[in-house]
Parts: structure tokens; sequence; C-alpha cells
């Protein structure tokens, strides 16, 4: 079985403030590496196996998440991988939006409304879950498929694919943290554990 690792980059200055950090690409903070430090030394982390790929976000907190943890791993870029674009939203957090008649709307919708000039949640979904297909088609023999990207991906990927079954925000991850999975021959994704 193929093993598939899908891990949230670290903390940015954007996560501490809480803020909507979409197309915003902003590099880890200082008290972010200093988390992901602490979590690399406690070894949570599964070991890069030989034959093993690594795909990450073409956004800086996702590039340097990945440099820390698999420093000597080739990283493959995918551009699908980008973190949704939140639109009027983007870098406020919810005191700075209240008020805000459009958030409301999107708050009343259950996080289903498209964010104003920003991107639609389903076709998010949509092209993350499309790019991550095309990566386990294409790399069907691989032992162990790593990705490196932001929260969205992987609750969109693990709510789609994943075992035991649950929704979208069901699978919302803590900044530098994530899943090991186990890919079975149908293409679902069993949860072994939390990293």
């Amino acid at each position: 079985m193929t093993q598939v690792i899908l891990i949230r980059h670290a903390k940015t200055e954007g996560n501490l403030c809480r803020k909507y950090v979409g197309r915003t690409d902003e590099s880890l903070c200082r008290k972010g590496q200093k988390e992901l430090k602490a979590l690399i030394r406690e070894g949570i982390y599964p070991p890069m196996k030989q034959d093993g790929l690594l795909f990450v976000s073409p956004m800086k907190r996702c590039r340097e998440t990945a440099s820390m943890i698999y420093p000597e791993a080739v990283q493959h870029a995918v551009e699908d991988f980008r973190e949704c674009d939140f639109g009027d939203f983007e870098y406020k957090n919810n005191e700075e939006l209240q008020g805000n008649d459009d958030y409301q709307a999107w708050i009343d919708s259950g996080g289903t409304r498209a964010f104003p000039g920003g991107e639609d949640p389903e076709r998010f979904q949509d092209r993350c879950l499309v790019a991550f297909q095309k990566i386990m088609k294409k790399y069907t023999n691989s032992p162990q498929i790593i990705l490196v990207v932001h929260g969205g991906i992987v609750m969109s990927v693990l709510s789609t694919l994943g075992e035991p079954e649950a929704d979208f925000y069901s699978w919302s991850v803590e900044n530098g943290h994530g899943y090991v999975c186990e890919k079975t021959e149908s293409g679902r994704l069993i949860v072994v554990r939390q990293v």
C-alpha cells in the first residue's frame, strides 16, 4: 500500500492573528518555526522513504515547512495546491469583518457561498481533489506520497476520500500537523494516525 502523508504548513503571522490567509504569500513566523522545530524533535513526522515523493503548494509557508521537515527531499510544487482565494475577506479576521453583510451571508451559508471577489469553496475543493488524483494516478507505484500544503487542501482530500468518512470541517487540522494514511486499491485513504 502507498503511504500518503498530508501535512498542514506551520504558523504564519496571519495564522497567529486568526486571519483568512489565502493568496497572501507570507513566510512562517518565528513562533511557527519554533513550534515546528519542536515537533520535528519529537519525531512525529514519518521519515521519507526511498523512492518517496514530496509535493508542496507553491506558496512560501508550505515550501518553508517542507524544507524544515524534509530538508534533503526534492520538492515538487503543484500550482493547484495553492490556498483558496478569500477575496474581500483576505487577510482579515472575524473581528475585522464584523458588520460586513457579505461576511455574515457567508457565515450563514455554513461556508458554502463563494467568497466575494474570490473563489467558490466547491470549485476550490474540486481543484484540490483533481490535482491530488492526478498525482496518485501518475505515481501509482510510489511507496510514499507526502503533501505539505494548506489546511483546506487536507480537508478537501480527506472529506472526499478519507476513511472513516467525515465532512469537510471534521478534517480541520492545526498548523504543523496532519494525517498519515494508507491508500487502498480503490483509491480511498485509510487514516492510520494523526501527526
